[in-house]
């Protein structure tokens, strides 16, 4: 943007506007080559008396008022550009809407005064009254976008308050750069999934004009594992380690996770109510799923080593917890200092026992419909990731091909 013929001696210049509008959009040059826009009103003249001559002479009477928007003043990158555009796009809708709400006054009726609503305190509250099994992730989003936005150079005046002509997309599309220099694996996609979904509500309850992720994705291969997994052999190895301080409910419910595949949300729901000691059966609901699938009912049958993990209930309720689990981040603490005695060197976390139980299922030859059937899967779609990390099957398909013979 070239600035010397028109640039002010105040570092003002005229964007949009000509004789007779109002307001008109302005710019002013910064130090650190950015251009705030506000808009400046004009409301007529007044006469003043000079201190030193005294003499009358007429004043314009205006006043600005600040846009929070900012451009570029040379900008070098795609992004720079795009945002450039956008945020034009963006104050020259609000100078129209201006002009026609004066126009009205004038006219002897004004419009209704809508009050900008803070977006982060929005997401926040947003959160508060979430009550679904995901609800940390989305306060992990918030948490997450909120560090992206004190960091990135896109708001460089960033004070904790953000305004829906602010949430452009070349702002989220910084974030999805963001979320995957930052995270690996299904971080990203997941962590956006859920900003995804608290700005479909902020745009369903009015409080965005339009979904800024339209068009913005991440995408993600959805049949790969990302996640480590441990081999027939680590868990024997894990099994037998045993450490200083460890916790015992911790110790006997990962082993479980590792023979069952439950998912933590499971396993700290199950009861003595969900076991069948006489058909030697374990019945539960899905959490991830109920509600939402005609399959989260889950059987599993208990093998002799399953059942010692359960124990007898003995005189306890039969609506008392069968893993009586600390909480996720403090469990999640013991399950690392419990490999890293074991000598395991890999990021085990709680769901990685989902995964290990399903692929050594496989790799042990059990098919593919019966484990999803164990995981609780309603069609084997989303067990045929499995298929693709599993050395054995692989092995043993290449195998199966016979070699020709050459002459």
């Amino acid at each position: 943007m070239n600035l010397h013929k028109k640039l002010r001696a105040d570092n003002t210049f005229l964007i949009e506007g000509t004789y007779g509008d109002n307001p008109k959009l302005m710019g002013r040059l910064r130090s650190d080559a950015r251009i705030t826009l506000y808009l400046e009103y004009y409301h007529g003249k007044t006469t003043a008396t000079s201190c030193r001559s005294n003499k009358v002479y007429s004043k314009n009477i205006r006043h600005n008022e600040r846009l929070r928007l900012y451009l570029f003043h040379r900008p070098k990158t795609a992004v720079q550009r795009q945002h450039n555009r956008q945020t034009l796009q963006i104050a020259r809708k609000l100078r129209h809407d201006r002009d026609c709400r004066m126009s009205e006054e004038t006219c002897g009726y004004s419009l209704p005064h809508s009050t900008a609503t803070d977006i982060m305190q929005w997401m926040l509250d947003y959160h508060d009254a979430y009550t679904k099994s995901d609800r940390r992730h989305i306060m992990r989003a918030c948490r997450i976008f909120r560090e992206f936005l004190e960091s990135t150079p896109l708001m460089p005046h960033f004070t904790g308050k953000l305004h829906d002509r602010q949430l452009t997309p070349a702002v989220i599309a910084a974030f999805t750069d963001y979320l995957r220099s930052r995270f690996r694996g299904e971080g990203p996609h997941t962590l956006y999934a859920r900003f995804k979904k608290i700005m479909k509500a902020a745009t369903a309850a009015g409080v965005l004009r339009a979904n800024p992720c339209d068009g913005i994705s991440i995408k993600t291969d959805a049949n790969v594992i990302r996640k480590d997994v441990l081999g027939h052999d680590e868990i024997i190895l894990l099994a037998s380690t045993h450490y200083a301080g460890e916790n015992p409910e911790v110790r006997r419910g990962f082993i479980f996770c590792l023979y069952a595949g439950l998912r933590w949300c499971d396993i700290t729901r199950l009861t003595y109510q969900n076991v069948d000691f006489s058909n030697r059966l374990l019945r539960f609901e899905q959490a991830k799923t109920r509600g939402h699938s005609s399959s989260s009912s889950v059987v599993i049958p208990l093998s002799p080593m399953l059942l010692s993990l359960i124990g007898s209930p003995g005189t306890k309720d039969r609506d008392s917890h069968v893993f009586p689990l600390p909480s996720r981040r403090v469990a999640q603490t013991a399950l690392r200092r419990w490999t890293a005695a074991a000598g395991i060197d890999k990021h085990i976390t709680w769901h990685c026992a989902r995964h290990s139980f399903a692929l050594n299922l496989l790799n042990h030859g059990a098919n593919i419909k019966t484990v999803a059937s164990l995981l609780g899967h309603s069609t084997i779609r989303h067990t045929e990731k499995y298929t693709r990390a599993v050395d054995s099957l692989k092995r043993d398909a290449i195998l199966s091909l016979s070699t020709p013979t050459h002459p």
